[in-house]
């Protein structure tokens, strides 16, 4: 995660091949492979959300553009800083999602943007909050990390460009494989009770067999 002087890693093993290879060495993804070499600029990503009276989603939906700005980097906590600006890395088990089994949406603390579900999030014994997957194939990007004489694959949000963390193969098989390794700094849930509320009334339907249990 960080740049050279930075804290310990989220892990210490290289999970990326060498080279620039067609498609991304672990996601497969060819368009995240042209971002990590640096031949294709990071997908703009849109969504579009609107909130009626009530919470329910309105057909005129809001077009929400997920760019950093000054005024959104002037709100962060200097840890938030450290990590999404500065490539900083929160200490294992002593951050504030690790061990987060509330459902809803982890979104980037700068913009807002939403990146992972607690649907795909997992107990991985790392002390950092771990996921199988981005909600959106495009809400993240993904480049070779070379500090630390090391060769890892760094993950950053789509919109804002905030450093997320890491992503490695060790994940669970049977959801793909792959493990998401972030800092909890770089996330702001958002429980689902109030996704309507806070304008992600359209994820909804990812939690639809939780609320279908209680």
């Amino acid at each position: 995660m960080p740049g050279a002087g930075r804290p310990a890693y989220d892990d210490p093993r290289v999970m990326c091949e060498t080279g620039a290879p067609a498609r991304h060495p672990l996601t497969g993804n060819p368009q995240l492979a042209a971002c990590a070499r640096g031949t294709a600029p990071a997908p703009p990503l849109f969504f579009s959300v609107g909130v009626a009276a009530g919470g329910a989603e309105q057909e005129d939906h809001v077009s929400q553009d997920y760019r950093k700005t000054p005024e959104a980097i002037a709100r962060l906590t200097p840890k938030q800083y450290l990590v999404t600006q500065e490539d900083g890395t929160e200490p294992a088990f002593r951050n504030e999602y690790w061990d987060n089994h509330e459902p809803g949406l982890y979104v980037d603390v700068v913009s807002g943007q939403p990146l992972f579900a607690s649907t795909d999030k997992y107990d991985s014994r790392s002390g950092w909050p771990s996921f199988t997957k981005p909600i959106e194939p495009d809400a993240v990007t993904e480049k070779t990390d070379r500090s630390l004489f090391m060769k890892r694959v760094e993950v950053r949000s789509s919109g804002a460009d905030s450093h997320l963390g890491h992503v490695f193969d060790d994940g669970p098989s049977e959801a793909g494989g792959l493990r998401y390794c972030m800092n909890s700094a770089a996330l702001r849930f958002v429980p689902l009770a109030e996704l309507d509320e806070a304008g992600y009334g359209r994820y909804r339907a990812l939690f639809e067999n939780q609320e279908n249990a209680r």
